[in-house]
């Protein structure tokens, strides 16, 4: 399993709107093949900033067969232009649990 992270720092006055457009983007990330699951939060310090977390089965299934798919665009084009500065994302893989 492959855990995507990513920072998303939203334009300040325009949370709302970008929750409700993660509510309408959310399927079509769950749709994709290799999709294990995600979920978003809300920074309690600093409204403006989320962090998204999807777990993949591979790293491929997010670094291509999202991106690289017609859903990716959509996605794209619901929630891209609420972002200021445009997320940094990371993988990470579990060396441990607890």
């Amino acid at each position: 399993m492959v855990l995507e992270v990513a920072i998303l720092a939203v334009k300040s006055g325009l949370e709302s709107d970008f929750v409700n457009a993660f509510h309408k983007a959310s399927p079509i990330i769950a749709g994709m093949p290799g999709y294990l699951g995600h979920e978003i939060q809300r920074s309690i310090e600093n409204p403006s900033r989320f962090i998204l977390l999807v777990r993949w089965n591979r790293i491929e299934d997010h670094t291509v067969g999202f991106r690289q798919s017609a859903g990716y665009l959509e996605w794209k084009s619901l929630l891209h232009h609420f972002y200021n500065p445009f997320p940094q994302v990371e993988h990470y893989e579990a060396i441990a649990e607890g």
